[in-house]
């Protein structure tokens, strides 16, 4: 992967230009995350995996650590035609997933 995709991820949220999808914002919930914690995981964090499966276009999975700099949090999303970023879902990572 190329390196300036985190990057390019990371100025999409400090200039909040992104979407969260329902499915996202219910997961968040789920995991008692918050929405500094989704942004502080994804500046801080970096890109584990690409998939390229998807027709609507390439996601990228961001690891990185939620607001206490502690919890592990993953972060799926994909760049939309607009230019925006789209966050699909997001969790906290477990220790089987590491």
């Amino acid at each position: 992967m190329p390196p300036n995709d985190i990057y390019r991820i990371r100025e999409k949220i400090r200039l909040r230009q992104y979407d969260m999808t329902a499915h996202a914002m219910e997961e968040m919930a789920e995991d008692l995350l918050t929405i500094l914690d989704v942004e502080e995981a994804v500046l801080n964090g970096r890109v584990i995996r690409v998939e390229k499966d998807d027709p609507r276009g390439t996601k990228y999975v961001v690891a990185g650590t939620a607001l206490d700099q502690q919890t592990p949090v993953g972060v799926v999303g994909r760049f939309l035609s607009n230019g925006r970023y789209l966050i699909i879902t997001v969790y906290e990572i477990t220790e089987l997933e590491v």
